[in-house]
Formats: structure tokens, sequence, C-alpha cells
């Protein structure tokens, strides 16, 4: 079976998209949509703008999405039997298997973008990636520590991005390190994404996400959450509510999507970051890029 993946925050690169719009009527016809729906010019940063124009949140999430969806709409031969995407990479995952329309996830990814930085501006806070222990360690000393930290990202077996307040990280990784951490890396981003410091921005997004159309899909996408396989459009939108303050259960995904039979992991947007992962998660998995 083949599995289509898409990639999160952090996969974004200047000048991602262009080949689409230049070379496909089709892309170029969604990307002009997307300026329209979002009131500026994405294209505009995403194919000449600075490393630090594509960094603002409020632009990164929605480029992303767009880079993602819209490769998946022009590909060749694009019949996935199962989906899945890393934490905002969800949302491009559900315009793939049919179960959001393309302009109402537009709509809910720019809305989760300004929610979640209005949630980091309320409280400073950051995330730090963990190399070389086991998930059950790293979630042991992040319960030990008085200040919010917990585990965020269960990305492939020894890595594990924890978040929290910035006290909290620091010393969370402190003692990570002790317990015998090869790395504990305090990341380049704006907030505690998928703690309980991401409340507000839930709270805000449920809104959206509750008057927005949620449709029975073409396959099942396997959802952050709980890492199984979804079709039921009312589960997929209650998935997608919790998603901002629980885990995205990479790991677990992958291995329950090879579990039900998936031999190739297409990966559809930009970068390769979640070949990576999946090769680290079970090295017999044949990856992809989308054509």
């Amino acid at each position: 079976m083949k599995a289509y993946v898409f990639p999160g925050q952090g996969a974004q690169f200047v000048g991602m998209g262009k080949d689409l719009y230049e070379q496909h009527p089709a892309a170029k016809e969604l990307f002009e949509r997307a300026n329209e729906i979002l009131g500026f010019r994405i294209t505009d940063i995403m194919f000449s703008g600075t490393d630090e124009q594509l960094k603002e949140t409020k632009v990164t999430q929605p480029a992303i999405f767009l880079h993602s969806v819209i490769q998946a709409a022009v590909a060749q031969d694009f019949a996935p039997e199962m989906v899945a995407g890393h934490s905002l990479g969800e949302f491009s995952a559900l315009v793939a298997n049919k179960v959001l329309a393309f302009e109402d996830a537009l709509r809910l990814v720019s809305k989760r973008a300004l929610a979640m930085q209005a949630a980091c501006e309320e409280q400073p806070s950051t995330m730090a990636a963990i190399l070389g222990l086991e998930d059950e360690k790293v979630e042991q000393i992040c319960a030990e520590v008085n200040d919010v930290v917990v585990a965020a990202n269960y990305n492939c077996p020894g890595q594990l991005v924890i978040s929290g307040t910035i006290a909290g990280v620091e010393e969370a990784c402190e003692r990570l390190k002790a317990a015998g951490a090869k790395r504990a890396l305090v990341l380049p981003v704006g907030g505690a994404f998928h703690s309980p410091l991401m409340k507000s921005a839930e709270a805000e997004l449920e809104q959206a996400i509750m008057q927005t159309q949620f449709s029975q899909g073409i396959c099942p996408v396997y959802q952050n959450v709980d890492a199984k396989p979804h079709t039921d459009p009312k589960e997929i939108q209650q998935n997608l509510i919790k998603q901002l303050t629980a885990p995205v259960r990479w790991t677990q995904s992958v291995q329950q999507m090879i579990a039900d039979g998936a031999m190739l992991f297409v990966e559809c947007g930009p970068g390769k970051v979640l070949q990576g992962l999946v090769k680290k998660i079970d090295k017999t998995a044949e990856v992809g890029q989308v054509s």
C-alpha cells in the first residue's frame, strides 16, 4: 500500500512552490486563490522573500500547507491509500484525502497560525530536541520538573522533542543530559507547541473547526493524537481540535501504518524530513518524493 505523508513547520525554504506556479496552470490558480483568501501575496514571500519573512508563523504554516496540497493536486497518479501529516501537515493530509476543502483548510491553517502566535506572546516558552534517550525516560524526567514541560513530538526512536516554559525546558534539558541524553538542544521556535501552554490557541481554533464542513475521506488518515486510522468526519474533527495541546505521535503513526500494510511512504511538500524519520523508524520501509 502507498502512504502519503505531509511535513510540518520547519520544512520551509525560500523559493518553495515557484516551480509548481510556473509549470502548472492549475497550481498557479490555487496559489492566486490563496493570495485572495489570506489577504496578502504569500507567493511573493514563498518565491522570493527572506528567511526571516518566511519564518513568521503566520506565513510559515500556510506556506508549507500550500506547497504540500498544491503539489499533491498536480501530481501524477496521486492515489493515496492512507495519509498522515506531522503537526501542521495533518491539515494538508485532510485536503489530500478530501476530508477538507482547499479553501476551508487554508482558512483553518491561517487561524491556527495566528492563534499559536498569540499564545506564544502570552507566555514565553520554547521546545528542545532530546537525542539518544528512551521515550519513557524522557517522559519520566519531564514529569519530575515543577514547571510545565512535556513530551511534544515523538519523531523517531531516540529523537523526542519536549515543550514547555523556558525554565521548565532548561531544567529538563540539564536533567536529561545528566541521565545520558546524547544531546538536549533548545530549538529556535516561538513557543511551546503541542503542550498545555497552547490551550488558548486550542479554544480559539475549536470554534473555527466546529464551523467547518468535514466530509467522508477517500482513505484513512492516521492522526497525531492517537496514531490510529480514522475515516469518521466527527472523530477526525475532534482529534484535530485536541492536536494543538497533545503530542505528535509520529513514530507510533508510522509503525501503525506499516502494520496496516504501508509499503511505500511518499512525502508531499517541501524537504525530505519525513522520509528520513520513516527510515529511522523502520529501515525496511521504502520512501520517495511525490512527482
